[in-house]
């Protein structure tokens, strides 16, 4: 089933279920998926790539949020937030460990034989598309700038 089916159908079993937070959740990234199929240029259907992506950005977004809100002390947002974050985290794929993200940067760095900082950028350029979901991109820049010195 693809995750916009899915996301479809868990709206539907939310509603039932009369989850109002999970609703709202889901909701927000429905209205993301569609705007981004209606988009210019873009194709009838989102791959789950892309559907992935999306849901990521969410999630990031909703976490960086969330830190504000409990910077300022504002417990009830942080709270809403960060359950926001969790229905999000539900669709995607678990996080690399970090010597599985070690391992595919180094082979990534030997593949386009990258010796000094100057060639960061190859290497980000490859390992973004590759562990697009599956890495948050400041935990692969550290990576990266940490085998490369």
């Amino acid at each position: 089933m693809a995750i916009f089916d899915q996301i479809n159908d868990d709206i539907k079993a939310a509603m039932k279920a009369r989850e109002k937070g999970k609703l709202e959740a889901l909701r927000g990234i429905k209205k993301v998926m569609i705007e981004a199929k209606t988009a210019k240029g873009a194709g009838a259907e989102l791959a789950d790539d892309e559907v992935l992506k999306i849901i990521s950005k969410l999630a990031k977004q909703g976490a960086d949020s969330a830190a504000i809100y409990k910077s300022q002390g504002r417990e009830d947002l942080y709270e809403q937030e960060m359950a926001q974050v969790a229905v999000f985290e539900q669709y995607l794929p678990e996080k690399m460990s970090d010597e599985d993200l070690a391992d595919i940067i180094k082979g990534i760095i030997a593949e386009v034989g990258a010796s000094s900082m100057k060639d960061m950028g190859k290497v980000m350029g490859i390992a973004s598309k590759k562990l697009a979901g599956q890495a948050d991109g400041a935990a692969i820049s550290a990576k990266v700038k940490a085998l490369l010195t």
